[in-house]
Order: C-alpha cells, then sequence, then structure tokens
C-alpha cells in the first residue's frame, strides 16, 4: 500500500512537473511571438484600460494569439503593474515581450503643442481645440468658466500662460495642459521678479507681466526688448502716455482689420495708451521669458520714441523732432518690402491715416505681425495704477 503511494505521489509530481514545463513553454512561446503586423501601428490605451483588456483586445483584431497564457504570465509576474494610458509604438518583428516592456517603462507616444510668444488666449483655445489628440473638456465654456476649472477663479486669462512647447499623450486634456502653462508662466514670473533690477518702477510681479506682453508685442528684436521697456519707463516716469499701438489693437477686438487709423488712436477703450495714463489695466498677450527680463531690467538711457525700421528692427530717438525725422523717413516713404517685424507678414498692410507724423512711442501704423482680437469678456478694472503716474500738464 505504502509503495502505491508513493508511486501514485512520484506519478502527480512527474505530471505537475509536465504540466509547469509546458505552461512555462506556452508563456514563452506566448511572449516570444512576434506581433502580426505588417508595418508601424499605434495601439491606442485609453483611460480606465486594464492589462487583461488591452491583451484581449489585441487578439481580437489578431495583432497576438494565445491571450490566455499572457493573462497568466501577467498575473503571476506583473500583478499589480498599471499599465499607462497613451499610444504604443508596434512595429513590424517587435515580439510580445517586448511589446510588455514598453507597457512596463510607460513608453508612450509623445505629442506636442506650442504656444506662440504674442498670442492672446483666443488663439490658446483655438490651438487646444483643434488638436484631435487632446481630450476636449472646456468646449462651450466662457474664459471666466475656463479659469475656474483650471482652478483659478476670478483670475482674467489674458497673458498668464508660458508660450512653450509642450509634450503630451493622447488623450491629455485641454484642462491639463491649461494648468501646466498657467503654473509655468507662475514660476518664471517669479524667478525674473526675484532678480529684478532696483530701479524697476513696480510694486507687483503682475504689473511687470503687463508691460512684458507690450514689449513682447512691440519687437521680435531680442536685443531691443531692453531698449524698449526703457522706452516706456522713461515715458512713465515723466508721465507721459505709453502711446504703443498694440494696446489701441487689442481694445479694438474683433473691429481691427489689418488697419490702424487716427480715430482709433483716439478712441477710448480701457487699452488705448494713447487716452489712458500708464499700462493697460491686463496683459494683451503671451510673453516669454525674455520679455519678462527686458520689463523688470530695462536699458538705461535718454530715448523717449521709438519707430520701425520695416526690416523689424527700430529707430530710437531722445526728443520729438528726431522721432518726426524718423517716422518720415521709415514710415511715411515706406520701402516695398516694409515689416515691423522680423517673421514674415501675416495680415494686410496699412497705410498711415495722414501724410502727418504721429508723436508715438511706437508710430507704426500696420504692425503686421499682430493679429486680430476676437470680442473678449471685459478686462478687471486694475486696484492701482503705481506703476502708471498720471500724464504732465
Amino acid at each position: 500500500m505504502r509503495r502505491k503511494l508513493l508511486l501514485l505521489l512520484e506519478t502527480g509530481l512527474v505530471l505537475a512537473g509536465l504540466l509547469l514545463g509546458a505552461s512555462a513553454w506556452k508563456i514563452h512561446s506566448a511572449l516570444e511571438q512576434p506581433l502580426n503586423i505588417t508595418q508601424e501601428e499605434l495601439l491606442d490605451v485609453p483611460k480606465g484600460s486594464t492589462p487583461t483588456r488591452t491583451i484581449l483586445g489585441l487578439e481580437t483584431d489578431g495583432v497576438i494569439k494565445d491571450a490566455f497564457w499572457l493573462r497568466i504570465y501577467w498575473r503571476f509576474n506583473l500583478s499589480g503593474t498599471p499599465i499607462h494610458t497613451g499610444e504604443y509604438r508596434m512595429q513590424p518583428g517587435m515580439t510580445v515581450k517586448g511589446l510588455i516592456d514598453l507597457w512596463k517603462r510607460g513608453e508612450v507616444v509623445q505629442y506636442s503643442l506650442t504656444l506662440v510668444e504674442g498670442w492672446n488666449f483666443h488663439q490658446v483655445r483655438a490651438a487646444l481645440a483643434k488638436d484631435e489628440k487632446i481630450e476636449q473638456t472646456l468646449t462651450g465654456l466662457s474664459d471666466s468658466d475656463v479659469m475656474s476649472k483650471i482652478g483659478h477663479k476670478g483670475v482674467f486669462p489674458e497673458g498668464r500662460f508660458f508660450p512653450d512647447t509642450y509634450r503630451f499623450v493622447r488623450g491629455a486634456s485641454d484642462t491639463e495642459l491649461l494648468k501646466k502653462a498657467f503654473d509655468r508662466l507662475d514660476e518664471v514670473l517669479a524667478k525674473e521678479w526675484e532678480n529684478r533690477s532696483t530701479d524697476a518702477p513696480y510694486t507687483e510681479p503682475y504689473q511687470a507681466l503687463i508691460m512684458a506682453s507690450l514689449v513682447e508685442k512691440e519687437t521680435g528684436v531680442p536685443q531691443e526688448r531692453g531698449q524698449i521697456a526703457g522706452v516706456f519707463v522713461r515715458r512713465m516716469a515723466l508721465g507721459m502716455q505709453l502711446q504703443t499701438d498694440p494696446t489701441v489693437i487689442y481694445g479694438l477686438g474683433d473691429r481691427y482689420n489689418g488697419k490702424l487709423t487716427r480715430a482709433h488712436l483716439k478712441e477710448a477703450t480701457p487699452y488705448n495708451t494713447y487716452v489712458i495714463p500708464g499700462l493697460p489695466p491686463t496683459p494683451i498677450a503671451m510673453v516669454g521669458r525674455e520679455a519678462i527680463h527686458a520689463a523688470l531690467n530695462p536699458v538705461e538711457g535718454t530715448s523717449l520714441y521709438f519707430v520701425a525700421r520695416g526690416d523689424g528692427s527700430h529707430v530710437f530717438s531722445d526728443d520729438l523732432d528726431a522721432h518726426n525725422s524718423a517716422v518720415r523717413e521709415f514710415q511715411l516713404k515706406r520701402r516695398a518690402d516694409y515689416r515691423s517685424s522680423p517673421a514674415p507678414a501675416s495680415t494686410p498692410e496699412a497705410t498711415p491715416a495722414s501724410g502727418e507724423a504721429v508723436p508715438a512711442a511706437s508710430p507704426d501704423t500696420a504692425p503686421e505681425s499682430l493679429p486680430q482680437v476676437p470680442v473678449q469678456e471685459p478686462a478687471p478694472t486694475p486696484e492701482t495704477e503705481a506703476a502708471a503716474p498720471q500724464n504732465a500738464q
């Protein structure tokens, strides 16, 4: 009897060993099988997916076989390991093991979205909305509702996002990306504020952000940003109006058609710096680090005016006579290839409203690089104009 029991036990152990061996061979074969594809394909793993569901889906699509053994492998070797949301690049010749290695590393396909310096918030929302790889959660919301959704209720959105290239995976939401851009702007502004010049005339970072947006819209030439900031700072110190055309254009909203007239310069809007004293109530565009740095570290000098040459750079003048002379040379006698920024023009070029020179800080009557601004929600009334003294009488 005892010999029979031992024989049965030995037989069971042999059979178990054989079964384990067969299972190990089946699992190995399942892992080493090549994916049944003839060209590169993307495997989309949406939010909430599980390894079991993903493996079964691949088998249903005919990409793999032996899903049962792959599920056994995952259960005993990778239990508790999540599969990251996103897209995985499947290549011809890749084995199932190679694909699982991608899952373990979370090596998902990355996409990018670039937010450009000088864009307004409408353009930011449009860029997010047209990217089909981004989950749209903000469609139909007002600007103020968008700010509430990203956790900044009551904050005016213009200029509050940092222009940069943001990486994301398919299925990332527009809300997530806006949060990143908002936080990035706060981070950059805080660092630049800490290293600001002792002569910077601002009582809070937001005022510097407003100034940076004017600098951003006035020039695409890096070495001029500090000079332009210096002009604006000196004009404010003397009680002069800033008289910068981009603020007029922003205040016109969707009424701006590429031509800036003298009537526009006289029209009272919260942003028209030909009418209001000092800074406008909010930024007028997104700004890069260089513009923020320039606003907080204006270049010293004596110039109070500047005018575009037509090649993207500007002529700076100390007095109105010299400025008007530059206006006559570079604005009223424009060259055929005139442009007010280094980038190619995208909006129609306009001609001066009259033959008379405009005594402005930047009398470009046709800033080609400035986009039309759609109707937006009303800007908040600033609590302070500490950095914007009244005009001298």
